[in-house]
């Protein structure tokens, strides 16, 4: 409905000038006098007023109430786009795992879309990180499990290798499956993909370019979602790239050979992952961190446990150490690490480095268009995902804000149907699941134990170890444990960490309980399956509550 405020106020004030407080009533157009109640009268509404016996005024009255009925029929009020002419609703710049999700999401809420990609469908994630990095875990942790298999009564006889050759031929295979099966998911919601390199000309325009060759694109709204690239830190005398032995995560997903020795810098997520890797399939691996524990991100309690199942494992940890300087050996490098007032050298064959990222906007005129830009990334103007260019929405990596998948997925879909549907609707950060894929897994959403007292919450703890589990035991994975953290007072779950076999897909309970606001009595009087590895996130609800059955 639409009424023009200041004809109707006019109006209304004529009107009530006219008027004074005797009984009238409107009735299909009509002013009727009536001196009794018309509450009742079917169509009628009742109004005050005081009129004189003159017609002239009635009539008058009458002729205001026509006027002010036409002013509040509904009308079909338009606003018409700019007179402009756009190949496409949509462009999405990027197909990675923010990107080409946007692109479905928009396409199935009746949007026109396009995705420009300078590579490969899928992005970083698919193509050089999650992806290829858990293909070779799985093989690593086959291969271990081989090696072990006497420790389940299975007596395995022979050499047992591994086929490198096979090993990299499996994981490019579910790669390039992977990525297949996104080009599948454009040709089903008739999104337009295009190769090459974008750049903006103004706010609604760009240019890609391939090969030489450049085509303008123009649409009413973009996400952007180019992610971020490795970089290299800057350490004394570390020169050179993959030929000379100087890894990043890229050069460690299509490796050309197992390294005798490897130093991995960095204990996060990344370091940790590669660390595994490259120690199951027969390198030697020294793991150098800056903090006190490994995936310092993370509740330490995790940290300290992982570096206790990476030790047995064979991988050496220099925690709360530094990589000063390296130098150029025969075989490889001479690296100096150095913890507190001591330094060590470590000669290796490889120096592989787990840190260090940048979000993707160079070339891209971005802040030419008035996309403003941060030292992490694209600068957003809320958590709406809009830019400071208001059909221009960021999302991912290039944010620089979390760098996870499954965050950029999310963002994805809000910054998506935001722009469809026409909303504002706000992300919701406060329940993000966070993984590494080392053997034991880690897992933890919400807030570690420090993080809750620090803003004040009195926490209660509980925790429970895998050890005793009867699936642990017959499964043979029996390190690591589950920590909740919960408000005292109230019983909220505010966060759940663990590290143990299949914590990565445990993690999604734990999340669901948090995004419902569950306490730690509704948690512990759900009846968890046995025998799982799940039991163990019962008992540490019910050890929060004081009453841990088999603690």
């Amino acid at each position: 409905m639409f009424v023009n405020p200041e004809q109707f106020w006019k109006l209304s004030s004529k009107f009530n000038r006219l008027l004074d407080s005797d009984p009238w009533t409107v009735l299909k157009g009509k002013l009727i006098p009536n001196r009794e109640s018309t509450k009742n009268m079917k169509g009628g509404v009742e109004i005050k007023t005081t009129v004189t016996s003159s017609i002239g005024q009635a009539l008058a009255i009458e002729t205001l109430i026509r006027e002010i009925s036409d002013i509040v029929k509904t009308k079909e009020l338009t606003y018409p786009m700019a007179q402009e002419e756009f190949d496409t609703d949509l462009v999405v710049i990027g197909a990675g795992p923010g990107g080409y999700v946007a692109a479905i999401r928009a396409a199935q809420l009746g949007a026109s879309v396009t995705v420009v990609e300078k590579e490969f469908l899928g992005g970083t994630c698919l193509n050089w990180g999650c992806i290829p990095s858990k293909a070779m875990i799985a093989s690593a942790e086959r291969l271990q499990h081989v090696l072990h298999a006497d420790q389940l009564g299975v007596k395995v006889e022979g050499k047992v290798s591994l086929d490198f050759p096979a090993f990299i031929a499996r994981k490019d295979k579910i790669v390039t499956t992977q990525r297949g099966g996104i080009g599948m998911l454009f040709k089903k919601n008739k999104i337009t993909h295009v190769e090459g390199f974008a750049k903006f000309i103004d706010a609604n325009t760009i240019e890609v370019e391939k090969d030489g060759v450049k085509k303008t694109i123009r649409a009413k709204n973009f996400i952007l979602a180019m992610g971020s690239s490795v970089i290299k830190l800057n350490i004394p005398g570390l020169d050179g790239g993959r030929e000379e032995g100087v890894w990043t995560s890229d050069d460690a997903v299509t490796a050309p050979f197992v390294p005798e020795s490897m130093l991995v810098l960095g204990g996060g997520a990344v370091g940790c992952e590669f660390s595994y890797v490259f120690n199951a399939i027969g390198s030697k691996v020294e793991l150098v961190e800056m903090m006190p524990t490994l995936i310092p991100m993370m509740d330490s309690d995790l940290g300290v446990e992982l570096g206790k199942c990476m030790g047995r494992q064979g991988v050496k940890l220099h925690t709360g150490s530094s990589l000063e300087k390296v130098e150029k050996s025969k075989t490889g490098w001479k690296c100096f690490v150095k913890k507190g007032g001591e330094t060590v050298e470590i000669e290796v064959q490889v120096v592989l480095l787990g840190v260090g990222r940048k979000a993707n906007t160079e070339g891209m005129n971005l802040e030419g268009i008035g996309v403003k830009l941060h030292k992490r990334g694209v600068e957003l103007l809320d958590d709406s995902l809009r830019t400071h260019v208001p059909n221009i929405y960021a999302i991912g990596d290039i944010t620089g804000r979390i760098q996870l998948a499954h965050v950029a997925s999310a963002e994805g879909i809000r910054a998506a149907t935001n722009i469809v549907k026409g909303e504002n609707r706000l992300m919701d950060y406060r329940v993000i699941p966070n993984c590494v894929y080392t053997v034991p897994e880690v897992a933890s959403v919400g807030m570690t134990q420090s993080e809750a007292e620090t803003k004040g919450h009195e926490v209660v703890i509980g925790k429970f170890n895998f050890r005793p589990l009867g699936k642990a035991m017959a499964i043979a994975e029996q390190d690591g444990f589950v920590k909740v953290v919960a408000d005292k007072k109230y019983g909220e779950v505010l966060g759940v960490h663990m590290i143990g076999a299949h914590c990565t897909d445990m993690i999604a309970a734990a999340a669901t309980a948090m995004s419902h606001e569950a306490t730690l009595e509704s948690m512990a009087e759900t009846i968890h399956a046995h025998p799982t590895m799940a039991e163990a996130m019962l008992e540490a609800w019910e050890d929060a509550l004081g009453h841990a059955i088999h603690k």
